[in-house]
């Protein structure tokens, strides 16, 4: 046999022997997320990669891309932006995922020049800051539903439609740091727009826990509502439970962080009346479809569980989202990248996830819609008390 004939059978019998595997990788998306499973974060992180695991599981079990197996890798972050950074790197460079998980507003700021003309990943993360959701600086992240800013929108939107005869006079009370006041500038325009006077803005240390002038300065201005940002526990429930001593009739409200049922558990009877905005249905919402499998997923998977949190919730909707734009490239035709990816994710409109949040369209890579919901304290629970509203 002639050297280059040997060569090109060799070739050939190498080509042959490779195909098999080079298919298979080309049949996988790899999901990489790095995680804050230690740090002060934990308690939200945990929970977080749960949910996303468990929804990208489901998905294989269900076979909801055909033709394609998702793979999920993560690691711990720690909520530590420089270590969160060498997180994301290590994972690129180990695994080259098509798509990222990212722990913080702190790690999608750091890695965005990178993100942008080096990695071109699709990226998502635990944040919902105003400032990732932006395609013309962030092109390749979103947000796996309102910004912090859409939330106040819809909570004002909510006060302005049970308003009454009178002009509602609204505090915003929050803490002084960046998660704290993004959506202040926001809030102010938009509570203009809806006829709200805002009466107070309250700056606070985060976490802060002597609130004594705080409280006072709610006494004098005597606000119809207070919307609290930047916060989880303190010193939401120092406010409220100071201002029931005065005996304010001021109805109190939250944003994401701020509305697990864990609020109503510390609050006791105080919680009575307490009021947020959720982007999610709650775990125990099984008349909803999607959190019906959920559920059904927990009972087989964790029969330990009987209640997941609102950032396990959180992580299994970003699932969702990465699933579905992963299903519309694939049916395009095209190969799964970063920036295919992130091409499809403002396509997805009108989007039916069975009740686990409204229907989802995306816009300026944000899913603008939550519901309200109000604490009852005898039950333990936070009940509806809007439908879904869309931020303007």
């Amino acid at each position: 046999m002639k050297p280059q004939i040997r060569f090109a059978a060799l070739l050939l019998a190498v080509s042959v022997g490779l195909a098999p595997a080079a298919r298979a990788a080309d049949d996988v998306v790899t999901v990489g997320a790095c995680q804050p499973i230690t740090g002060r974060f934990a308690f939200a992180g945990i929970a977080i990669n749960a949910g996303l695991q468990d929804y990208l599981n489901l998905a294989n079990e269900k076979k909801l891309v055909p033709g394609k197996k998702f793979n999920y890798v993560y690691e711990d972050s720690g909520y530590d932006v420089e270590k969160a950074v060498a997180c994301f790197k290590q994972i690129m460079a180990k695994h080259s995922p098509a798509i990222m998980y990212g722990e913080s507003t702190g790690l999608g700021k750091a890695i965005a020049p990178e993100l942008n003309s080096r990695y071109k990943v699709l990226y998502a993360s635990a944040s919902f800051s105003s400032e990732l959701a932006d395609p013309k600086n962030h092109p390749f992240s979103f947000i796996s539903g309102p910004t912090y800013s859409d939330m106040f929108g819809v909570l004002l939107e909510y006060i302005a439609r049970n308003k009454g005869a009178a002009r509602p006079k609204v505090a915003f009370f929050y803490s002084d740091t960046e998660f704290g006041k993004d959506p202040i500038p926001y809030a102010r325009k938009r509570a203009a727009e809806l006829g709200i006077d805002v009466v107070n803005e309250i700056v606070t240390k985060a976490g802060a826990v002597d609130v004594t002038s705080e409280v006072l300065q709610l006494k004098k201005t005597n606000p119809d509502y207070v919307i609290f940002q930047g916060y989880i526990l303190s010193p939401i429930i120092e406010v409220i439970r100071a201002t029931k001593d005065f005996g304010l009739k001021t109805k109190f409200m939250g944003t994401f962080w701020s509305m697990d049922k864990g609020i109503i558990e510390k609050l006791g009877q105080d919680a009575e009346g307490y009021m947020g905005v959720m982007p999610y249905s709650y775990f125990y919402e099984e008349s909803a479809p999607g959190i019906a499998a959920m559920r059904a997923y927990n009972q087989r998977l964790h029969p330990e569980v009987k209640y997941q949190p609102n950032s396990y919730i959180q992580g299994w909707f970003t699932g969702m989202v990465y699933v579905e734009a992963v299903r519309r490239v694939v049916a395009a035709g095209k190969p799964v990248t970063g920036e295919n990816l992130a091409a499809v994710i403002d396509t997805i409109k009108d989007w039916d996830t069975g009740g686990v949040t409204g229907k989802v369209t995306f816009v300026n890579h944000k899913a603008g819609v939550g519901r309200v919901y109000r604490a009852n304290a005898a039950k333990g629970i936070f009940e509806p008390a809007s439908d879904w509203i869309y931020s303007k």
